[in-house]
């Protein structure tokens, strides 16, 4: 083979590689072969940190569902507003309320168990902590 015949064939080298390359592509791989996908960040749990601002529009959206009537809704955006300010103690007072319309006695408890750590001595303690106890004999 002369030296102008080799550096043809060199060069014919690569795309027959290239060729392969596509033929295999449409194959099946083996288990060994193939990568396991991304995690998708939409499947990771959402994390909360402090967030006043967050939390405060939460808690306005979640008072705009309940004046609407719908209580399920206001019941998520109030959790999620005590998830990004655990101290807001109106998120709890209304998440209590939201949970109270929607049945689930243990939640509003619950909820309204928080409120009263929260506030401390307010104007609306007595009447929660009536509710607390009306509350407390349904659950």
């Amino acid at each position: 083979m002369s030296a102008v015949e080799r550096a043809i064939a060199q060069e014919k080298e690569p795309e027959k590689q290239h060729q392969l390359q596509k033929r295999d592509e449409g194959k099946p791989q083996t288990p060994e072969e193939q990568v396991a996908p991304e995690e998708d960040d939409s499947l990771k749990p959402k994390e909360y940190t402090f967030n006043p601002l967050q939390a405060e529009k939460e808690l306005r959206v979640g008072i705009f569902y309940f004046h609407k009537g719908s209580y399920k809704a206001a019941v998520i955006r109030f959790r999620e507003a005590t998830r990004w300010n655990n101290n807001l103690a109106e998120a709890f007072l209304r998440l209590g309320e939201a949970e109270e319309k929607e049945k689930d006695w243990k939640g509003a408890r619950e909820a309204y168990e928080k409120y009263l750590q929260l506030a401390g001595e307010d104007k609306r303690t007595p009447e929660i902590r009536k509710k607390v106890g009306k509350l407390a004999k349904k659950s």
